[in-house]
């Protein structure tokens, strides 16, 4: 890789990305459900891969050996390779939820959403209590994430079909207005002051402003209440290492919950600023959300 470029020709610092994580990543991470699981002794392999790729951006960049890895981490937009491996160990969660229920992953885990005529002698569920404490591995990572703490969905449930979810027979009970990016600040300030003042009068309506933010890979979700223009409850959350499209859930998930504990609330209006962790909510296929999916429906 040295031969194709350096800090006065050869290949660009884009170029040198992209040859990175479309040739070498691929390469390193293949296999990582072997020895990345709970558990597992993983200082040594973490050594070694911060020292990989601390090389490959110092030759991305042409900059100096002895600058700070998260600096040029950044400047590269590469992330750290312990939260890539944690990327990829939930991805393939996800898509061993997604797979069918003969299929052999599938009968060794605890699946209670499909009633099996005969289930597998040989199941993590047959395990004694011991025998769970000890065993380690991805698949009982797996296991645990899935039908451990997360309720089991099977994806191919007759309410996930187009017509029978949520969204499909209870269509008018939700409604989402979105503000254009082609608009500036001043008009969406109008159009938000504009939509309070006509809501702000009805006694059994609650109105729900969320944000959530992340510093220092420490996450903050905030909600605020406003029943008849008074706030009513504010509640801040702070988390450690978590997305923040979880963060932006839980903090709708705590708003929601706590309107409707309310009495006489009959209509909900949830103010946010990230529409992609609101369609979350109505998504049907397995994700890593669903517990405040739950909650929330």
């Amino acid at each position: 890789m040295k031969l194709l470029g350096n800090s006065s020709r050869g290949i660009n610092p884009i170029q040198k990305r992209l040859l990175y994580r479309c040739c070498i990543l691929p390469i390193t991470f293949y296999g990582f459900q072997l020895w990345f699981y709970n558990k597992a002794p993983l200082s040594y392999h973490m050594k070694i891969l911060g020292k990989m790729q601390r090389r490959a951006t110092i030759w991305i960049l042409g900059a100096f050996k002895t600058s700070p890895s998260e600096g040029i981490e950044a400047i590269v937009s590469l992330i750290n390779i312990k939260y890539h491996l944690q990327k990829l160990v939930g991805r393939s969660q996800i898509r061993s939820a997604a797979l069918p229920a003969n299929y052999l992953i599938r009968m060794f885990m605890n699946d209670h959403s499909n009633n099996h005529p005969s289930p597998n002698p040989h199941s993590i569920d047959s395990l004694t209590n011991r025998q769970k404490t000890i065993a380690k591995g991805h698949l009982i990572d797996s296991n645990n994430k899935l039908y451990g703490i997360f309720p089991a969905f099977s994806p191919l449930h007759p309410e996930f079909k187009l017509g029978s979810r949520i969204s499909d027979q209870f269509s008018d009970h939700f409604s989402f207005n979105l503000a254009s990016k082609e608009k500036n600040q001043q008009k969406c300030m109008q159009q938000l002051d504009k939509m309070i003042l006509q809501s702000s009068s009805l006694p059994n309506l609650a109105i729900i402003i969320t944000d959530a933010s992340i510093k220092n890979n420490i996450t903050t979700s905030i909600s605020h209440i406003h029943i008849l223009n008074h706030p009513l409850i504010k509640t801040v959350y702070h988390a450690a290492y978590i997305t923040s499209t979880e963060a932006e859930l839980f903090a709708i998930r705590c708003g929601i919950n706590q309107a409707c504990s309310k009495n006489d609330i009959s209509k909900i209006i949830v103010v946010t600023d990230s529409i992609h962790a609101v369609m979350k909510i109505f998504e049907s296929s397995p994700h890593p959300y669903q517990l405040h999916m739950t909650s929330i429906l």
